[in-house]
């Protein structure tokens, strides 16, 4: 057993990893993704479309967040003992994220591109053109493309116009032919790509050949402006600060509607990034960026076409089935078939679905049995990130139609779901469903589902818990876990919890979950002491946490302490991790994994000893200071002995012993891939769950 060292002389600021350079850590594991040539190609694409999306969000929330903190305007949201001052993490920030960009198009230029036009989908400029090609160009432009374009000289009299986030723009120095009263001879234009046509535009014939919509536009600029000769052009993308800050004392009547004049005002915040094409005159971008007040870090000059989210509608083309993962079916469980009888297999037992491996359909047909059933009285549910098409409000909505007492938590601040919730909220209650906003100040982040079923003279509370939002798009592409219960305890609480969203009811003396803002940390801190006490004690400590990002400093030095005294802890992070392992005398006994595969790891699993006795708990919370005092989350036990030996003994080893996808994290922040013995066999997790037998689940009513 390891001798355990005074925390207070040994833990400092070293021992601590920042969290933004640790997310852009995350992203370059992403980056890898897209150049690993052992993935098909179509996914390799998938991955650049990723890490640019993933960048974006980056930018616009935590970027942004340290540009206000140079500015004295923020103070910073969660504090870490770390030695970086406000300035050097912008600095390193930026450096690292220049040079990952970098990679990402050396990888698009040098080997995505031209191995896709070898398969057969080319990327073509105007001069590649044949001439039936440009004749259906031209018809294209006149017909569909210049009657929506708006071209915008820029000088006194038309001032720079509101440049849309995320839009993309060309920007020229025009140059005015003869005389023209009343303006300057030479100025800058701008004219925005409407988001309203495709961006990678289909050329006729049998071929895959595509022309990005900015290089035909830019070809004829020249119409555009008529009457200019066009001196010099470029493509332009900013990105402006998108973190949107409700205060709830100043929210006196409707959130809802506080939320959607929030998205308005978003539209003209600071800028916080400018992309360019590389190679862009030196004049025109000044012209450019003089009006914007960036600073020269936040330039980013672009080597190939801005913004690769475009790309990713070729992950979808039907004739290249060899350049994408195999497509694959969700199963179901035992007694959650199509048509089966739901709630007799909850009765049953408790039922554990690992998503997505196992079908989200089981959800929909929950729901969809409960507003079905003339027995169901009441359906409650929390809603996240429902998405932009969801069975799961279809359903809400039909039992609402069909009489039943439905209630939805809604979420209105789920960050860039906003507009999306809105609108789900607004035509839930036009269909008779109680909207529920939650808290102003608390977001509601806790995933569940409560069904109150009369049976015989008494009422059954069935109940789902999940660690994944309600949204049938992701969960065919993020892992999660499930669980469908009709214990007593389970939905004593999960009433409890609802009375506590809807109407501030407080008392409830909690069975089986653990609530954030209220005690999901003091809980997570004891559980992780406990195994300190027995490792000192000279018997086995054990933690697994499966998380998608570990910041809290209470923790990770409550972590440092355990392994100290000698416990065993394995962290499965996907994406930030603040505490460093490997470090003697500190955190020896530490081992964070990062598995980055096809599917987005973000279940979030904590287990506190050894054995088959060991606490099995899923959750909706990271361990982060925002899960544990900002928002409301909800930790819960696996109790039925089947479902915990199937996380113990197959779920969990398995992640653990990923020799493909997983990477393991050095004491200086970096990772590497797990290396295995020359003579082991590879094995890659999310593929052995995709083909693996079912794992036998025991049948008894259930308590």
């Amino acid at each position: 057993m390891a001798t355990v060292i005074e925390n207070e002389h040994l833990i400092g600021p070293e021992h601590f990893v920042n969290r933004e350079l640790s997310w852009l850590e995350f992203n370059a594991r992403v980056l890898e993704e897209a150049e690993d040539a052992t993935n098909p190609l179509l996914e390799r694409l998938k991955f650049l479309s990723i890490f640019s999306s993933n960048l974006d969000e980056f930018m616009m929330v935590r970027v942004s967040g340290l540009r206000s903190q140079m500015q004295g305007l923020a103070e910073p949201e969660d504090r870490l003992p770390e030695q970086l001052g406000i300035h050097e993490q912008f600095n390193q920030v930026h450096a690292r994220t220049h040079a990952l960009v970098a990679r990402q198009y050396a990888c698009l230029r040098d080997e995505v591109l031209p191995q896709l036009a070898n398969a057969g989908i080319r990327l073509l400029v105007p001069s590649e053109f044949s001439p039936e090609q440009q004749t259906y160009i031209d018809e294209y432009f006149q017909q569909t493309v210049f009657p929506v374009l708006t071209p915008m000289a820029i000088d006194p009299s038309h001032p720079t116009p509101h440049l849309r986030s995320r839009g993309l723009y060309l920007a020229a120095i025009i140059e005015q032919r003869g005389y023209r009263p009343g303006g300057p001879k030479r100025l800058l234009a701008v004219v925005q790509l409407p988001t309203v046509l495709p961006r990678l535009i289909r050329l006729p014939g049998e071929a895959d050949l595509y022309v990005l919509l900015e290089q035909f536009v830019a070809s004829r600029l020249g119409q555009l402006f008529g009457g200019s000769d066009i001196l010099f052009w470029t493509t332009m993308r900013i990105t402006r600060d998108a973190d949107l800050d409700i205060d709830g004392d100043q929210v006196l009547h409707d959130l809802s509607q506080a939320v959607e004049e929030g998205l308005k005002a978003l539209r003209h915040r600071e800028p916080v990034r400018l992309e360019v094409a590389a190679g862009t005159n030196e004049k025109l971008l000044d012209s450019i960026r003089r009006p914007l007040g960036l600073m020269p870090q936040e330039l980013y000059e672009i080597d190939g076409p801005l913004d690769l989210t475009a790309f990713s509608e070729w992950h979808g083309l039907e004739r290249y089935p060899q350049l994408r993962d195999e497509p694959f079916t969700p199963r179901r469980p035992a007694g959650m078939e199509e048509g089966a009888d739901l709630f007799r297999t909850i009765r049953k037992r408790d039922v554990l679905i690992h998503h997505p491996y196992e079908s989200f359909q089981c959800i929909v047909d929950f729901l969809h049995q409960a507003a079905e059933d003339p027995d169901v009285l009441a359906i409650k549910q929390t809603l996240y990130r429902a998405g932009s098409e969801s069975p799961v409000i279809r359903a809400l909505i039909n039992a609402a139609e069909k009489g039943k007492n439905v209630t939805a938590v809604v979420e209105l601040l789920a960050r860039f779901d906003e507009q999306s919730n809105v609108k789900w909220a607004r035509q839930m209650e036009r269909a008779g469903v109680h909207v529920v906003y939650g808290f102003v100040n608390l977001k509601t982040h806790c995933k569940v589902t409560l069904v109150v079923r009369r049976e015989g003279d008494k009422l059954r509370r069935y109940v789902h818990l999940g660690t994944g939002n309600y949204n049938s798009t992701t969960a065919r592409l993020y892992t999660d876990f499930g669980l469908f219960t009709c214990r007593r305890k389970f939905g004593e609480d999960a009433s409890a919890l609802f009375n506590y969203l809807t109407g501030y009811s407080s008392g409830h003396t909690w069975h089986r979950f653990t609530i954030a803002p209220q005690d999901l940390k003091r809980r997570v801190l004891e559980m992780i002491d406990r195994e300190t006490e027995r490792a000192q004690q000279g018997q086995e400590g054990r933690i697994i946490a499966k998380l998608n990002a570990l910041v809290d400093s209470e923790v990770i030095e409550a972590l440092y302490r355990g392994s100290q005294a000698g416990v065993r802890i394995d962290l499965l992070i996907r994406g930030s991790c603040c505490l460093r392992p490997g470090i003697p005398g500190v955190s020896e006994n530490i081992r964070v994994l990062s598995i980055l595969d096809r599917f987005l790891e973000h279940s979030r699993v904590y287990v506190f000893g050894a054995g088959d006795d060991a606490d099995v708990f899923m959750a909706s919370a990271d361990w982060m200071p925002r899960n544990f005092v900002r928002r409301v989350e909800l930790m819960f036990p696996l109790i039925e002995p089947a479902l915990k030996r199937r996380m113990l003994q197959r779920i969990l080893p398995t992640l653990l012993a990923d020799s493909v996808k997983a990477r393991e994290m050095q004491s200086d922040g970096m990772y590497r891939r797990v290396s295995r013995p020359p003579d082991a066999l590879p094995l890659r997790a999310q593929i052995r769950f995709l083909t693996e037998p079912p794992f036998p689940e025991s049948e008894g009513e259930t308590p």
